[in-house]
């Protein structure tokens, strides 16, 4: 809201790191659609990977978590959820299975921010779809325990008059089509975080927002990569650049650029490079699940169990794992230590 509302987006300035942050996600994005028409096979299992990824790590980061197995499950709707965190598993998957299918017939307005946070907590009759009763406010626990108060957002009794503008601010500037839509949409991410208008599940719905309005800008890197883990991977900046860029926020006098940076530099910037390398990989003469698990053993520490690898490569069979570790194992690359399900791989210098 502040952003739009003080015209903070129009007076900030634009550097040369972030001129050529956006040129790269536009050259990535391109590359996304030249190779959506020739690897079909390969961007499904991608997308697969990317769905589960994403339910997974952005329901972990607000402590939401269940075991790979039912998540598995739970996205392939082979099962109904069976305490609060899978329902609330459940209804993200939801929720972003709707944002696939159906992102460019969807209205971005506040109704549809609204109904997309009633469909989060469908499976908690009464929790969603309605802006926060009380006042809320961003908090961490200092190393002491003690709780430390990083942002007050908007009061309760403001929420839907903030989101009114917020979505006044944001619709105005896209169509004029002055401001980079990426700005935009980062810029709305920021003050839809900074008024924090529900009770629970503000950083979710913030995650599945991004994708929505990236997808409606036609940059779909989100279908195959998972933006979400990407966030959760990179938290410490994620939570930095926020409570920088909301220093000033509630006068106005905020810089956004901390929060810019982080947002399209990282994440959507990030997304994009993993799509290629990931691509590239197959193009590169191995099959998707191959390269994917052999990524994920490049990416291990030293040690690590066939455990590891099942978490990070949820769609792989656990046969294929094996063939892969033994394949390894024979090349020199590996040495398995101990048997059965105990045994830990060690990675050869």
């Amino acid at each position: 809201m502040n952003s739009f509302a003080f015209k903070v987006i129009q007076q900030t300035p634009i550097t040369h790191r972030m001129l050529r942050i956006i040129r790269q996600i536009s050259e990535y994005k391109g590359k996304q659609e030249l190779f959506k028409t020739q690897s079909p096979q390969v961007l499904e299992t991608l997308r697969q990977v990317a769905v589960i990824q994403s339910t997974e790590c952005s329901n972990r980061i607000e402590g939401v978590t269940a075991p790979i197995s039912r998540i598995k499950e739970l996205v392939a709707h082979k099962t109904a959820p069976q305490n609060r965190s899978e329902q609330e598993i459940a209804g993200y998957r939801d929720v972003l299975g709707t944002i696939h299918a159906n992102a460019h017939e969807m209205k971005f307005t506040k109704n549809q921010v609204l109904q997309l946070h009633r469909d989060l907590y469908q499976f908690l009759p009464g929790e969603g779809g309605h802006w926060k009763p009380v006042d809320n406010e961003i908090t961490e626990t200092g190393p002491d325990g003690e709780k430390i108060v990083r942002f007050v957002p908007v009061p309760a009794f403001k929420t839907a008059d903030s989101m009114e503008q917020l979505h006044a601010g944001f619709d105005q500037l896209s169509q004029t089509g002055e401001i980079e839509p990426l700005f935009l949409i980062g810029t709305y991410v920021l003050d839809f975080l900074c008024i924090h208008p529900f009770r629970d599940g503000n950083g979710r719905m913030a995650r599945l927002i991004t994708l929505l309005l990236l997808y409606q800008a036609d940059y779909e890197v989100g279908r195959f990569i998972s933006l979400e883990q990407i966030v959760e991977q990179t938290k410490e900046s994620y939570y930095d650049t926020l409570y920088q860029a909301s220093v000033g926020w509630h006068e106005g006098k905020h810089s956004l650029m901390p929060w810019l940076e982080y947002f399209l530099g990282v994440v959507i910037l990030g997304a994009y490079q993993e799509f290629e390398r990931r691509t590239g990989m197959v193009e590169g003469g191995r099959g998707t699940k191959t390269a994917m698990v052999l990524d994920v053993i490049s990416r291990m520490p030293v040690d690590f169990s066939i455990g590891d690898i099942q978490e990070r490569c949820p769609t792989v069979g656990i046969d294929m794992m094996r063939r892969i570790l033994r394949q390894e194992r024979d090349a020199g690359n590996l040495t398995c230590i101990g048997r059965g399900p105990y045994a830990r791989w060690h990675k050869n210098e």
